[in-house]
């Protein structure tokens, strides 16, 4: 399998993943199917749009290439058809987030290394493009976003997204760079959710001065 082939896999397989994970957590809202497909869409395609952005690559491939909307949607429709069989996971959405949350990590670092050739620019984006979806998600479900509460969210999309920068960097096979940050990047999320690991976290004074 060519580099270009096994990066485009990745990056659908993202998308077909945090769409699942947007419309679960759509669905448990109540909402209607167009709400249900715009969740999807939104989660799944959010953080690679905001990359695009920042990168110069205008339109976006999320609003530009077909591939996407297509996507999300058939993970939207085939979310609302199986919905009690994902239901009987443990935790879904999260499920699902973890997911995403690698596959999203790796490929919006490389393609941001790929366009400005800048290790710092492309961790950070590849972080971005992991997490933005799942922050939009929150935002329009009006929920706190997972990214700012105390669970091992971000940083294991940086993780993720660093080491896919460093395997690139020194050489290493397409393989190696490409799944081993996605298995750190699901890992580091799932285990923390199985085990309850979370970032420290610091109480404010309840008192004004």
């Amino acid at each position: 399998m060519n580099e270009h082939l096994l990066f485009n896999l990745v990056d659908l397989a993202g998308t077909f993943a945090f769409a699942i994970s947007g419309a679960t957590a759509a669905r448990r809202e109540g909402l209607d199917l167009f709400g249900i497909l715009v969740i999807a869409y939104v989660t799944a395609c959010g953080g690679g749009i905001a990359r695009d952005l920042c990168i110069g690559a205008v339109p976006p491939a999320g609003l530009s290439e077909w591939r996407y909307l297509l996507t999300a949607v058939v993970a939207a429709l085939a979310t609302i058809v199986a919905y009690r069989q994902v239901e009987r996971l443990d935790h879904p959405v999260r499920l699902f987030d973890a997911m995403g949350l690698g596959l999203f990590a790796v490929y919006g670092a490389h393609k941001a290394l790929l366009a400005t050739g800048n290790v710092e620019v492309a961790i950070i984006l590849g972080m971005v493009t992991a997490i933005g979806g799942g922050l939009a998600r929150d935002m329009l479900l009006a929920r706190v976003p997972v990214v700012l509460q105390r669970e091992i969210y971000a940083s294991a999309a940086f993780a993720g997204a660093a080491l896919a920068v460093l395997g690139e960097r020194v050489g290493w096979p397409v393989l190696w760079a490409t799944w081993l940050p996605i298995l750190l990047c699901f890992t580091l999320r799932f285990v923390s959710l199985r085990f309850g690991w979370n970032l420290p976290r610091f109480g404010g004074s309840s008192s004004e001065s």
